[in-house]
C-alpha cells in the first residue's frame, strides 16, 4: 500500500487504517488506565471549551448549570484529542505541502463572493446547527461514525447515514451550480 496518492496527498486507506487503529487503542487505553470503556468524539469536548470560555464571565452561572456540574469542565483525553486532531492536520498539510491560507475557500469565493465577514457568519452558523444535530443525536459524526459503527451499533449506522445525507443535501443547496 503507497502510503502518499499521485498529488502528493495522503493515500485515505492508509489514513482511515491508521484512524481505526487509534479508536482500538483508545477503547483499550482508557479500559486499562481509566478503568471505564470511552470511546472518540469530540462533541463533548467543544461544549466544555464553551463552559471555559463562560467560567470567565459568568461563573456563578456554570457553577449552578446542572450541565455542567454533571459533566465537568476539564481537560481530559478526548480534549486532547481535539486538540491532537488539529496538530495533526496542520502536521499532515504541512508535509504533503498542502497547506496555504485562504480568506474564503475558492468554491464559497464562486458562490458568494469574497467577502471574510459573509463567510465568518456562515461558518458560525453552520458549526451552531451542527452542534444542536450533534447534541440531539447524542453524538457527533466522528463518535457515531468511528466508534459506534466499531460497535456495530443501528443508532450510529442511522445517525451517520443522517449526517451524510444531511450534508449532501446541505452542499447541493449551497453550492448549486448554475446551469452555463
Amino acid at each position: 500500500m503507497k502510503l502518499k496518492t499521485k498529488d502528493g496527498g495522503w493515500n485515505p486507506y492508509f489514513a482511515g487504517a491508521l484512524v481505526g487503529i487509534l479508536a482500538i487503542l483508545s477503547v483499550y487505553a482508557t479500559t486499562a488506565l481509566m478503568g471505564k470503556t470511552n470511546y472518540i468524539g469530540a462533541s463533548t469536548t467543544f461544549v466544555r471549551a464553551v463552559g471555559f470560555v463562560e467560567q470567565v464571565f459568568a461563573s456563578e452561572h456554570v457553577a449552578s448549570n446542572a450541565y455542567f456540574a454533571a459533566t465537568k469542565i476539564k481537560v481530559d483525553w478526548q480534549f486532547m484529542l481535539v486538540i491532537g486532531i488539529f496538530l495533526g492536520a496542520l502536521i499532515s498539510s504541512l508535509t504533503d505541502k498542502s497547506f496555504k491560507l485562504e480568506k474564503v475557500p475558492p468554491i464559497w469565493q464562486e458562490r458568494f463572493g469574497s467577502s471574510l465577514a459573509k463567510r465568518g457568519v456562515g461558518a458560525f452558523l453552520g458549526g451552531i446547527v451542527a452542534m444542536i444535530g450533534a447534541r440531539l443525536a447524542d453524538g457527533c459524526p466522528s463518535g457515531h461514525g468511528l466508534s459506534g459503527m466499531m460497535q456495530l451499533s443501528a443508532s450510529s449506522f442511522v445517525a451517520l447515514a443522517l449526517f451524510f445525507a444531511a450534508g449532501v443535501l446541505t452542499a447541493a443547496i449551497v453550492y448549486k451550480r448554475r446551469a452555463s
